[in-house]
Formats: structure tokens, sequence, C-alpha cells
């Protein structure tokens, strides 16, 4: 686990405002205070990124008196294969959709296109019990085509998930009927605790036993969810796992390694063998050799979950939506047992990150009044499991390839849900006779998916805070 580290930073006097006259110059007092606070903000940037950002050694030489957006100057730091790093002036929100807590309508959807027809529509992927989406009676399959009685659109169809109040129309689809069973409802979206460990069940098929587990997202005060899967799973004494990672962007590295270690062999968990080991920038790389301090270098199996399945064999669902954490937990597992991927290429986000705020760094908490809800996201660290498999840009290929139906979807859960048939029919060697179900002929393309505002910041692999040496602005 990740714990205490160590920032060495210096003095900085501050930089100089540019002057009257210099082409530069504030036109009047608001313009002046406005680029104090901006260039306050961006020292704050640069200073994280100097100090702990993965690639520090590349960043570019940016005077940061004539960069009127921090975001902007955040971006033109970033190197080159960066995909992940982010900034954020509501940090609050952010911290809670890392912990579950969202403002949401409850449901997850993908996005796509009529090829013949080019209308836009949202498909529903999976509901959480009990949200205005539930309460609204939508579930997977169900495709939205209206939204406050106006066509779904390329500009409007986020509001899908960002809006806080929104009129839909959804129905299903068939190649016969068309759009169908249509309804029109109207929803309030509302702050939630939503928990991860979605579906936990125990499937029978040709005298198997197989545990289903649908997880969204590593969030670890969850935790004791997973615990109450894996608890029916071992008094179910199944004989195969599939855990459904397809839709979960990643979380918490402790969550990742709790799973992991709940699953694993038991000679691998009880031995704290390496799950996987951290590459950090030049500078704390030496640091973490200098003092011999392997917990920030090397994550490993924890003997101490609350149930050990001591598995040989696993099966993972995965999709362009299985990111970070859910990737850790493939890779970290590879080299202790057999790993089975069923499904699509994952993501392909090998870096692991920190939550930064501007009060990690000031002492004087009235330096930073006025963008104390600014926050950085920057990678810190690449990952790689105990064999080396690091920089998997491109993501995982599924050991056994298959389509993610969505028009005209299975349940999840379900036997006959393409991905998890697959699954079965591998672990007993015999098919699953898929009950007849009309075929969508349309020929369509997704182009977006997504939960939340948030969905970009959660394909992170998040690490608990780290102590640093507070700056002294005096």
């Amino acid at each position: 686990m990740l714990t205490a580290g160590i920032i060495f930073s210096c003095k900085e006097p501050p930089l100089p405002l540019p002057q009257p006259g210099t082409g530069q110059d504030p036109v009047n007092e608001d313009e002046q205070e406005t680029t104090e606070l901006t260039i306050k903000i961006n020292r704050f940037i640069q200073y994280v990124m100097k100090d702990i950002y993965l690639w520090s050694s590349q960043l570019p030489p940016i005077d940061i008196r004539y960069e009127p957006d921090p975001k902007d100057y955040f971006d033109k730091l970033l190197f080159k294969e960066d995909k992940w790093s982010y900034i954020t002036d509501d940090i609050i929100a952010l911290e809670k959709s890392f912990n579950g807590v969202e403002t949401t309508f409850g449901y997850s959807l993908a996005f796509g296109r009529f090829i013949d027809t080019q209308d836009i529509f949202a498909v529903v992927e999976y509901v959480y019990p009990g949200t205005p989406a539930a309460n609204a009676g939508l579930k997977r399959g169900d495709l939205i085509f209206l939204m406050n009685n106006a066509p779904v659109n390329m500009n409007n169809y986020l509001d899908l998930l960002y809006a806080r109040t929104l009129a839909v129309t959804f129905g299903k689809y068939s190649e016969d009927l068309g759009i169908h069973d249509i309804k029109d409802v109207s929803m309030e979206a509302r702050e939630l605790n939503l928990d991860p460990v979605l579906i936990s069940d125990v499937i029978e098929h040709e005298g198997h036993k197989i545990g289903y587990l649908f997880y969204t997202q590593y969030i670890q005060k969850y935790n004791a969810s997973l615990d109450s899967a894996f608890k029916l799973f071992l008094d179910e004494d199944i004989s195969a796992l599939v855990i459904d990672l397809r839709y979960n962007p990643g979380g918490v590295v402790t969550a990742a390694q709790y799973l992991c270690s709940s699953v694993a062999p038991l000679s691998v968990v009880n031995g704290e063998k390496t799950l996987v080991t951290y590459q950090w920038n030049d500078k704390y790389q030496y640091i973490w050799k200098f003092t011999n301090n392997r917990p920030q270098v090397e994550e490993k199996f924890m003997a101490t979950t609350t149930y050990q399945l001591g598995l040989n064999k696993i099966y993972f669902l995965t999709g362009d939506g299985t990111a970070s954490a859910s990737e850790l937990t493939i890779t970290g597992l590879r080299p202790y047992m057999q790993v089975i991927t069923v499904g699509e290429t994952t993501y392909g986000k090998y870096t692991g990150s920190w939550t930064i705020k501007p009060e990690d760094y000031y002492r004087d908490t009235t330096y930073y009044t006025d963008f104390a809800n600014w926050g950085l996201q920057p990678i810190i660290l690449r990952f790689a499991n105990s064999l080396g498999v690091t920089d998997f840009k491109d993501g995982f290929y599924p050991d056994i390839p298959a389509e993610d139906v969505l028009l005209g979807a299975f349940p999840l859960g379900d036997k006959d849900e393409p991905l998890l048939k697959k699954a079965i029919e591998d672990i007993s060697g015999t098919p699953v006779l898929a009950r007849k179900k009309a075929v969508i002929k349309a020929p369509y393309a997704i182009f977006d998916r997504g939960f939340s505002r948030f969905d970009a910041n959660k394909r992170e692999l998040l690490f608990d805070d780290i102590p640093v040496q507070h700056l002294d602005q005096k």
C-alpha cells in the first residue's frame, strides 16, 4: 500500500506581475487581481509538476506570468504520451465521485448512431437499483431517442448524463417492430451513494456452479460488499468465477489489491507475493531506493482479506471501458494463475495518479482561499506486473472475443448475455442453448459511452494521500 512520501521543495520568491506598457499590462484593478490569482494557481501547478509528475524531466519551459488560463497551462505541460493527467476547479465533486457519491440519474449509457438514418440514440448499459432511472423503469438495452421532446443529437446527448432534470422518451428496438413499448418519463438527478458491487450470483450450467460478479468501480469503502459476494461464492462452493469489468474504469489501488488477494492462489496470498511494481520519476525512484522504502515501489498481495477463494483460474469480462485498476487486476494476477479475458480489448492504462489539492502543499490556508477547490490529478508513476509487463498502450486483446450487444441486450448475469455465454461455454465445454431473441439487423455504431461527467477522471489508478513538505509563502 502506498503510504508516506517526502516532497523536496525550495522557497521561491513571488514572480513579478507584468508592468504597464509592456504589452501584457492589466487594464484596471479588477484585471490585476485576476492576473494575481491566475499566477498563484499557475505557480501551484508548476510546483506540483516539477516535483512529482512522472515525466517531470520533460516539462517544457513556460513562463507562468503569461498563461491567462491555468487549465490551458496545465495541458501545455503534459508529456506527449500522457492522456490521463487532468486539472479541475471542482475538487470536492471529483473526490465524491471517486468514492461512489454522484449526482446522477443512476444509469450508464452508450451513445450510437444508426448508419442508414444518422439518427442519434442512447442505449442503457446498466442501471443502479433505487435510482431515478430505475424508478422510471429504465433497463439494460432500452433505447432513448427523445429528451425534452426533441431528438437526441450530437449537441445535446451528454445532457442525458449531466442534466439535473430531464424528460426522456425511451423504448425497445427490434428489426420487425422498430422502436416499440414507448414510454415518457421525467427524472431528477439525486446525490447518491453507489455500491459498485452491483450483481453477485451463482449460475448453474451442466453440473458447474459459476460465480458471477458485476463490479463497476474500485472503491475501498465497499470492500465489505466484495466480502459478501466472496462469502456467497464460498458457501455455494463454486467451481469457477467470472468477474465482469467491462464498464469498470478503475479506482483506488487498495481496492484492486483487496480483490486480487481475495481470489488468487492461497500460496501467493499468504506468501504476500508481488502484485505490481511502481516506477516513479528519477528523483522519487532514487529517494525510495536510498531510503529502502519498499512499499513505495512494490504492491504485494495481502494475507488479511476476510475471505480467500484460492483459485487457480479466473475469467474477466472486458471492453473498452475496462481501464486502470481493472487492468492492474488482470495483469497483476496473470503471473500466478490462469487469467482468461472474454469480450473486447481493454482501454490501455498502465499509470497511477494522486489527487493533489492546495492544502497538500501550502501551510498558510489564507494563501489559497481563492483557489481552494482547484486540484490536480497528475500521473506520478507507471506500474508493471511481477514479470515486468507494462506500457500496454493498446490495451489487452481478449483471449475469447465477444461483442457487447446492447440493442436487443440480455440482462447482465443472464446465461444468454454474449460475453457471459462465451465464458460459461469455455468453463463447461458445452454450449449454452440461447433463447430466441430478436436480432438487430439495422447497422449502427457506438461512438461514446459514460456514466457521469467524471468518466475520464475515473480512468485512474488512485493512491492514498502522500504527506508533503509545505511551501513557505512568506
